[in-house]
């Protein structure tokens, strides 16, 4: 029996419950300030911890199983993806694996409304044999997650000080890596079950939080452009209407350039602001927002968001005015993602096939990762594509920006990317979409394992930045070297 098919949705009800990170990020109202306060409830945090012992919260409080009720009272076990021990109970209390605590803080424990109370369904199954003696322990699962990979990425940032966060997604959908900086030591809160400052305030889990995108973005306006037609189009460099006129980022350098005959793919190469938003002018709401639907699960209504067996993406998009509909074709205005939804993009960009991210890899006996219980969620799980004659213009135009980036990457792959600099409340935040491609990969291989992956997979891998000015950045291009670090720690620890 494939274990998430029957439980997939108790998962997500209980995620809720919960207070999961996933399960919170949403839409926002039609209002600014409303939009705020949305985002800012939604500042996931998860919690988790790495190789000693790091004691994080009771086990046997209120919200644990009697024993009537056929449940275990004491979570069982928590791997990575290669069986690395992240998550164990011992005298009454949940602890953390010592090497990984920092980095998976916010990611796993329960303090921070992270895997380890999104699973507790799971955990609380009693194992099949008794754990270090006892009959009362549930049993365990193994994660998706590389703990190297995850530790890695994280030193990287801190050593950088990149306050913000990096997804890592194999072809498959399942998570490798996902980071958020700052996070915290969990042994300093060895009492707390559940803390709101740890789940949605500074340290919260910001692979959740919603933000508006920025030109990563036009991703999709890119496709939505081909689709009607819109391939050259005079762009003028400035747009003036009304008090607030849409600017290319590149006018006040190179306004004498201006008018200029664009094609498709220079807009999409030197992100043009101007381009795209004419572009869903003529297009229409209606049409734009029925192709972001139906080509990219993309919408504001509740049958738009994605399911995952870690709680839900909710983006948002909403349209009142002309303004709305042209400021959207740029990720700005009422349009609101996270990075996990930019890696399932960026999976599709590449693939032109998105797939539904997931991070149960197995349930195990919680004595030993090798001895598996049942299968997780299923890989490879298409939710929605591109139409194949508008794939390869994407395709050319993501390996120009990448061309312009000067990322390594390794012999036998190809970097495909998309910059994004986004206007938020709480200042510009930068993103750099993008997939390290092996071009043997075609997308629709399968891993029993992921001990082989490094040969022969792909990574997509998001990079978000909320300290931008921190370190001198104007736009998302500038932080190309931070990006090809991250880059570097995934490869160089697979």
């Amino acid at each position: 029996m494939d274990l998430i098919k029957t439980r997939l949705a108790l998962l997500v009800a209980a995620a809720a419950a919960l207070s999961s990170c996933g399960s919170q990020v949403g839409k926002v109202s039609s209002s600014v300030e409303s939009s705020q306060e949305t985002a800012q409830e939604e500042t996931s945090a998860r919690e988790s911890s790495p190789a000693e012992a790091a004691p994080t919260q009771e086990t046997t409080d209120e919200s644990s199983p009697d024993k009537s009720s056929g449940k275990a009272s004491v979570r069982g076990k928590m791997y990575d993806c290669d069986g690395r021990l992240l998550m164990y109970s011992q005298d009454g209390r949940r602890y953390v694996t010592e090497e990984y605590a920092v980095p998976f803080a916010n990611v796993l424990t329960e303090m921070s409304a992270g895997l380890d109370a999104t699973f507790s369904d799971l955990l609380t199954e009693k194992n099949p044999a008794p754990v270090d003696g006892s009959d009362d322990v549930g049993q365990g699962i193994q994660v998706t997650f590389d703990g190297q990979v995850q530790k890695a990425v994280y030193d990287y940032m801190q050593s950088m000080n990149i306050v913000g966060s990096a997804v890592v997604m194999r072809t498959d959908g399942s998570l490798m890596a996902e980071v958020s900086y700052p996070s915290y030591d969990p042994n300093t809160y060895t009492d707390t079950s559940y803390d709101e400052e740890l789940a949605w305030g500074e340290c919260g889990n910001k692979a959740f939080q919603n933000f508006e995108p920025g030109s990563c973005f036009k991703i999709m306006s890119e496709v939505i452009s081909d689709k009607h037609g819109v391939t050259s189009q005079t762009d003028p460099g400035i747009w003036e209407f009304g008090d607030f006129p849409i600017t290319n980022w590149d006018y006040e350098k190179n306004a004498s350039s201006y008018p200029m005959e664009r094609s498709l793919y220079s807009a999409f190469v030197n992100s043009s602001n101007i381009y795209f938003a004419k572009s869903f002018d003529q297009i229409g709401a209606d049409a734009v927002l029925s192709d972001l639907k139906s080509i990219f699960h993309f919408g504001a209504a509740p049958e738009d968001d994605i399911i995952c067996d870690f709680g839900s993406l909710e983006n948002n998009i909403e349209i009142y005015c002309d303004d709305d509909l042209r400021r959207s074709a740029f990720g700005q205005s009422y349009v609101l993602t996270c990075p996990i939804f930019l890696a399932a993009l960026g999976r599709e960009a590449v693939f032109g096939e998105m797939v539904r991210p997931f991070v149960l890899e197995n349930v195990v006996d919680s004595n030993n990762c090798g001895t598996v219980l049942d299968h997780g969620t299923a890989a490879g799980e298409v939710i929605a594509s591109i139409p194949e004659e508008y794939r390869q213009g994407l395709l050319d135009g993501m390996t120009g920006v990448a061309s312009g980036l000067s990322v390594s990457v390794p012999a036998g792959t190809t970097l495909y990317a998309k910059t994004g600099t986004a206007e938020t409340w709480i200042g510009d935040v930068l993103y750099i979409t993008g997939c390290v491609k092996n071009d043997s990969d075609t997308g629709h291989a399968s891993y029993p394992t992921y001990s082989d992956y490094g040969q022969s997979g792909s990574y997509i891998i998001v990079m978000q930045i909320q300290n931008p000015e921190s370190h001198g950045f104007a736009f998302a291009s500038e932080s190309a070297r931070v990006y090809d670090g991250i880059v570097n720690a995934v490869i160089s620890n697979v």
